[in-house]
């Protein structure tokens, strides 16, 4: 289906998955730089994904207090990636880096059953905000490597990630821990 969204920098009217598709989408255009927001509640996996995106050692991560930026090469592509906190005292902050996304990357801890409604009111109101109307987004189910992990089709659906009409998304399980479903994101 076709998505009319002028103000935004990338075509909607592809489905992706992944960051891969995203990228193949924009191959057109080399040397294209590709702003991605990255966000969460705390302890989703935020900043493990985004060192295993950039192939970088995992072994020693804190909690954000504030906001990481990488510059990823990928596929001709530079990835702009903003890491920002998830910690409940930083989301108010949020808003102040949703100017020119491109592509917003949520992710959702799926072993933490308790917090999913947490996480869904904070999904649904970035999905709300006037600056990321029409920018696609990518939902990481990540710690899938967890035995209590939900899988990303149930959480899909306790999210009601069907109703979300106004831009392409997209949920992919995964685990920034091993990697799986990451590195595929971007080939």
């Amino acid at each position: 289906y076709q998505i009319q969204c002028p103000q935004s920098n990338l075509s909607s009217s592809w489905l992706f998955k992944g960051l891969l598709s995203i990228l193949r989408k924009l191959k057109s255009a080399p040397d294209q730089e590709v702003r991605i927001l990255l966000l969460g509640l705390d302890n989703a996996g935020k900043t493990t994904l985004l060192k295993q995106l950039a192939s970088e050692d995992i072994s020693h991560i804190t909690p954000t207090q504030g906001f990481n930026i990488k510059s990823v090469q990928s596929q001709g592509f530079k990835l702009n990636v903003w890491d920002i906190g998830g910690q409940r005292k930083i989301r108010p902050y949020w808003r102040n880096y949703f100017e020119n996304t491109d592509i917003l990357i949520y992710v959702i801890d799926s072993a933490d059953r308790k917090r999913f409604e947490e996480t869904g009111q904070e999904l649904a109101e970035l999905l709300e905000e006037e600056k990321l109307s029409c920018v696609p987004v990518l939902i990481f189910a990540n710690k899938q490597d967890l035995l209590t992990a939900a899988p990303a089709s149930e959480i899909a659906e306790g999210l009601n990630l069907h109703t979300i009409r106004d831009r392409v998304w997209q949920i992919q399980s995964c685990s920034a821990l091993t990697g799986e479903g990451v590195q595929e994101s971007h080939r």
